[in-house]
């Protein structure tokens, strides 16, 4: 886990699995050419006999809920949902095309509505309820870039290829959300103004004494305090920085990322009390190392079987192979794109803030979500991390049901203060899906090994509900051309899982493959000592918080909800992560 780019994650061939390489496909694409162009570019083209339905449609008719309607989950915290996020900004990012302007007539793509490379705008459809009748408003959208080589470009090479995607991060569960995935980047984060193996951190202000994530050079689209308040004179501070460019997506998910910055410095610290004589490239890396360990221990053991469930950990994820040079770790285009877009629908309005007792912050009360897009302030001047992990741990996920899908924060309002217009996450989604040639529902059922519903009854068995297959076929025709993801997460759960069978399938198999096919995995001999070994295994996200905040009691299990005073331990309580297998003599 010593070279950024991990270009030494894979012994056979170095670049599988490295950043900036294209996404994996597990099936052939599907696109309307058979080379670039996305289904559904040509409106009035059919697939199997029926036209595709506006993704904008899709959303309004099957996705669309109100706040007052979220149901909560009775079994999981809201820690499990911004976990989830967190994790996923440690596997991919797919870059758009640099250029937001048509190729063909200039026309920037967040300014008009017309759809030429790389424009894909989503269309309104008639009587949209934000909208109107207004048929000739869209939703601005960017092609994701295509990888060199592919698509139209292919011809610069004397052929055209089939257009693919790039991963702009490592495949590896290694922690790049805190480190970055290049080595500028790590570099940009680390503290070189002494040698004790630190990462950067805010140089303007603290919490409560306690670090903060260092600011960018420039204000950016994070200035956002005078207009979400609408009070004017108000101090405005710049974007986060991080290792992955997400952390200002939203403050809780920021509050993770503030945690695991203080626990490497934490650590980095802790080594050199250890080892005084080890340099500052040595204790950056030890303690980089450590926290790309807990990472992998935390997804895998804590994180993953409540959301696959016991059955599929069983027969994917069973104990540690050992690693094969063979199995190629490369993040799934349908995985990015769709599988694990499956949290978005656990969203809960509110991002929360709580007090020491787990109730709600006075001072600081809980915020409207799309009033937490972009707004690094209120971290800043609002009270830090702990009310935000407070809210994470003691408050509850929303529980993602058949009639209660996406909130209006991410659905009407996602990004209101930032961009041109608020998009629409389940329409990105699905229209990214088509974007990046993701083959429909059934090809996927196929692929792994389930039924294929034919017709609208089928359809009603699969999903347990005969209301949503009939508004399915209403818009699509036929199960064959169900936009994947819209599919796996209108699947009813597996047992004890917190998604359908297809996506169980697609989420379990992405993560035999980044674990098996990682040469630098915790596990492997040779990694971490077997004293390491067991110490690491101990470790706890509970120990981590416990370590990095204020925080003094917490959920025994931190991704269970539980009301305060049930089920909550001190952290004094808390094991703590024994570092002594890292003792080195020095000679």
């Amino acid at each position: 886990m010593t070279d950024q780019d991990d270009l030494d994650h894979v012994e056979k061939n170095p670049r599988i699995g490295a950043s900036n390489t294209p996404l994996a496909r597990w099936l052939p694409p599907r696109y309307e050419d058979g080379i670039s162009q996305p289904v559904g570019w040509d409106p009035t083209r059919l697939y199997n006999g029926h036209l595709l339905p506006l993704v904008r449609e899709v959303s309004n008719l099957i996705l669309s809920t109100t706040d007052k309607r979220v149901e909560n989950d009775h079994i999981y915290s809201y820690l499990i949902t911004l976990f989830g996020q967190w994790n996923d900004h440690d596997l991919s990012i797919t870059p758009t095309s640099p250029s937001i302007q048509s190729f063909n007539n200039g026309i920037k793509c967040d300014r008009s509505c017309d759809q030429a490379e790389p424009c894909f705008p989503i269309r309104i459809p008639k009587e949209d309820p934000r909208f109107g009748n207004d048929s000739k408003s869209c939703i601005p959208f960017f092609r994701s870039a295509p990888a060199c080589g592919t698509g139209t470009t292919g011809h610069v090479f004397g052929a055209a290829n089939i257009r693919q995607q790039m991963n702009a991060l490592t495949a590896f569960l290694d922690a790049s959300q805190v480190y970055g995935s290049e080595d500028a980047q790590a570099l940009f984060l680390r503290d070189l103004t002494n040698d004790f193996g630190l990462l950067r951190v805010n140089d303007r202000f603290t919490d409560n004494g306690r670090e903060h994530l260092p600011f960018a050079n420039t204000l950016g689209p994070c200035s956002t305090r005078q207009k979400i308040t609408n009070t004017s004179g108000l101090e405005e501070v710049p974007c986060f920085v991080a290792g992955d460019v997400r952390v200002n997506e939203n403050i809780a998910l920021g509050s993770i990322h503030t945690v695991f910055l203080r626990e490497h410095n934490r650590l980095a610290r802790a080594l050199r009390q250890l080892n005084p004589h080890w340099d500052s490239e040595t204790l950056y890396q030890e303690a980089r190392k450590i926290v790309g360990g807990y990472h992998q221990i935390i997804v895998f053991r804590d994180y993953l079987r409540h959301i696959v469930g016991p059955d599929a950990m069983a027969r994917f994820l069973p104990a540690y192979p050992g690693y094969d040079e063979n199995v190629d770790p490369s993040i799934a285009s349908v995985f990015a794109t769709a599988a694990y877009r499956f949290a978005h629908l656990t969203l809960q309005p509110l991002v929360f803030r709580l007090n020491e007792s787990y109730q709600e912050n006075p001072e600081f009360p809980s915020v409207p979500l799309h009033k937490a897009f972009f707004a690094p302030w209120r971290l800043i001047f609002e009270g830090g991390v702990d009310p935000l992990l407070l809210g994470l741990l003691g408050r509850p996920a929303k529980l993602a049901t058949q009639d209660h899908m996406l909130v209006d924060a991410v659905r009407e309002k996602l990004f209101q203060f930032t961009a041109r217009l608020a998009l629409d996450l389940g329409s990105l989604n699905m229209q990214r899906g088509r974007d990046h040639g993701l083959p429909a529902y059934n090809a996927w059922r196929k692929f792994c090994g389930l039924s294929q519903p034919r017709n609208e009854e089928e359809l009603a068995e699969v999903m347990d509900n005969p209301d949503l297959a009939k508004k399915l076929i209403e818009l699509y025709g036929t199960p064959d051309n169900i936009d994947v993801w819209l599919g796996g997460i209108s699947e009813p759960f597996v047992p004890s899982g917190r998604v359908g069978p297809l996506f169980t399938c697609l989420i379990a198999m992405q993560f035999q493959k980044i674990r098996q096919g990682d040469r630098l995995w915790w596990e492997k001999d040779g990694v971490f000592t077997s004293q390491q070994r067991e110490s690491l295994a101990a470790t706890s996200l509970n120990r981590i918080i416990c370590d990095n905040t204020g925080i003094t009691d917490v959920p025994k299990n931190p991704f269970l909800f539980h009301p305060w005073g049930t089920s909550y331990i001190s952290c004094n309580d808390v094991p703590a992560f024994d570092l002594r297998p890292w003792t080195e003599l020095s000679e």
